[in-house]
């Protein structure tokens, strides 16, 4: 067996309110989802004013980073370069998911959607920079 960490609510939480500041402080409504290590949802949210798509189309970001373990713009790139084979694949090829790597294993992800792919994308970082933050702190204070 392979110990592993799991993502709670409450990281779930940290994550989204850290994306949810950097969206709110460049003045983007966006939706905003967080999947555990399996692809399902933990959390959703769609900021006033977000598309209406946005709030189906962030938790399909996330998934994909589960089940790929990379970036969703990893799979744009592959369509804006011709591998339009991905298309069949069952992921969404667009950037703003991002995924939360701890000791090597995907352990969940997070998919933002609302405004241009690469600010998505920044959002997403936020939240998992913050998340991963919060980790690290929370591990040396236990020590």
């Amino acid at each position: 067996m392979i110990p592993t960490h799991a993502l709670t609510l409450a990281d779930a939480r940290v994550a989204a309110t850290a994306a949810e500041a950097e969206a709110r402080a460049n003045g983007w409504a966006v939706s905003i989802a967080i999947c555990d290590a399996g692809g399902h949802a933990l959390w959703l949210q769609r900021m006033d004013g977000a598309p209406l798509m946005s709030a189906a189309v962030a938790p399909e970001k996330a998934r994909t980073c589960v089940l790929s373990g990379k970036p969703s713009k990893a799979f744009e790139d592959m369509v804006n370069n011709g591998r339009i084979a991905a298309l069949a694949m069952p992921v969404v090829p667009l950037e703003g998911g991002e995924p939360v790597v701890v000791d090597g294993r995907v352990i969940g992800a997070v998919g933002v959607s609302g405004v241009k792919a690469g600010e998505d994308a920044r959002v997403a970082r936020a939240g998992v920079d913050a998340l991963l933050a919060h980790a690290r702190s929370n591990t040396h204070s236990a020590a």
